[in-house]
């Protein structure tokens, strides 16, 4: 029994920690999302496959060193018999040879310089993917984010809404009860409240679904209830400018241009001779020579000879391409093909990209045009709700007037939250397609 009632208690706690809010800022946001995705994991280790291939490309200039072993073992041969006079014979069982070699490349028409550069510019394109991805990402959560505290300020903005429709129920009701106000107003007030009932019922599911998003963003728990610290929509008045010379997407077409020009040398090197020095040194033990000579007058000598020793030697080695048919003047033409292809298009995004660029300005400036509107129309909603409240209580408007005011006051606030989470998310855009978010 002791162990059940522990077990309840752990498990009720742990419930109880499981059911507490997660408030996290903007930031904290980002950097969960950037720590978690998969995207920027995958981005992370293509960084390092190109750190890795620059590493290799530039162990091409340096000496190969190589070791080699050969052991032989084979029936005894007979090399020369004559007549019962002379015989020899070579053993090999048990021979063996060792050697070291070493080879450098000493030219080779450019091809080791064009492997490098190109591995070069492999981690500059690497790392200029990385960064759009984590871009992406931030631009994810930032809409997230904004998304979520829009919807949950709607849904505090219907609280209170709700909160005054029960205020001017009370007021109404005791009106009726003392014969100041009629059923009919009673009604209507009732018919309003089933209205910001179902309103508000679905800003909360839709609180719901956006901090599911958000929560599938960071790679946080999906039961967890995320609460933004970072209710305050204000907007940045900084100089808005059109260069977008920093934006990885731009950086990556002319890394492939740089990166096909390239290649057009490196196919040009076919036509280059190459050179290379080796050099090596051969041991070899084990090797026996075995024979015997007949005298004349019987006496037989016997002749045992075993090799061993090293034998060093160097080579140069050059290689001249002469006639290919034409297939490396092939080559070039289409790498030179390939290149002008690679300029068009950076041409051709340049284009898409400052038109996209001069839209997100455009769409940052009409936001802060919506939200300096919106806001003056909260501040004039505020104040008629004010004035017709007051000429409700003193009977100088209908409860339809009053009715008005407060659908107005509602719409109102309801436009202000929508324009500034807009203009947020219009501002993490423009960010994004200029370069400068992270």
């Amino acid at each position: 029994m002791r162990h059940y009632i522990l077990y309840s208690i752990i498990m009720i706690s742990v419930a109880g920690l499981k059911a507490q809010p997660l408030q996290l800022s903007l930031q904290d946001c980002r950097r969960m999302a950037l720590e978690y995705n998969e995207k920027i994991k995958v981005a992370d280790n293509a960084v390092n496959k190109a750190k890795l291939d620059r590493q290799i490309a530039f162990a091409q200039y340096l000496p190969k060193v190589d070791g080699s072993f050969t052991l032989l073992h084979m029936q005894t041969q007979d090399l020369l018999e004559i007549e019962n006079t002379l015989g020899l014979s070579l053993q090999t069982r048990g021979t063996f040879l060792a050697g070291v070699h070493v080879t450098q490349p000493l030219y080779a028409g450019g091809q080791i310089t064009a492997a490098n550069r190109l591995a070069r510019i492999g981690q500059t394109v690497s790392e200029e993917q990385q960064r759009k991805v984590r871009q992406q990402v931030i631009a994810e959560v930032d809409n997230a984010y904004y998304t979520l505290i829009s919807v949950r300020s709607k849904v505090q903005m219907l609280e209170a809404y709700a909160r005054q429709m029960q205020g001017l129920y009370d007021q109404v009701k005791l009106g009726v009860d003392v014969q100041m106000a009629t059923e009919n107003d009673l009604l209507r007030i009732s018919t309003k409240q089933n209205e910001i009932s179902y309103q508000l019922q679905k800003a909360r599911n839709g609180e719901q679904l956006c901090g599911l998003a958000l929560a599938y963003a960071i790679g946080a728990d999906l039961e967890q209830t995320i609460v933004p610290t970072d209710t305050t929509l204000n907007a940045q008045h900084s100089e808005l400018s059109e260069d977008f010379s920093t934006r990885p997407d731009l950086l990556l077409l002319q890394q492939q241009v740089k990166a096909n020009e390239v290649l057009v040398k490196k196919e040009r090197s076919n036509y280059l001779p190459t050179l290379a020095l080796l050099g090596s040194y051969t041991y070899h033990d084990n090797l026996r020579l075995k024979g015997n000579l007949n005298l004349s007058d019987g006496t037989s000598l016997n002749y045992n000879h075993t090799f061993s020793g090293g034998m060093p030697y160097a080579l140069l080695a050059l290689k001249l391409p002469i006639f290919h048919w034409g297939a490396e003047l092939k080559k070039v033409k289409k790498a030179k093909l390939n290149l002008a292809d690679s300029k068009l298009q950076l041409q051709q995004m340049e284009r898409g990209m400052r038109v996209e660029v001069r839209k997100a300005v455009q769409n940052v400036t009409d936001a802060q045009r919506m939200v300096e509107t919106a806001t003056i129309g909260r501040q004039q909603a505020d104040e008629n709700l004010r004035v017709m409240r007051q000429k409700y209580d003193n009977q100088f408007c209908t409860m339809t007037d009053l009715l008005d005011a407060q659908s107005q006051w509602q719409q109102a606030r309801s436009n202000l939250i929508e324009a500034q989470t807009q203009l947020k998310i219009y501002e993490t855009e423009y960010l994004r397609v200029t370069g400068r978010l992270e």
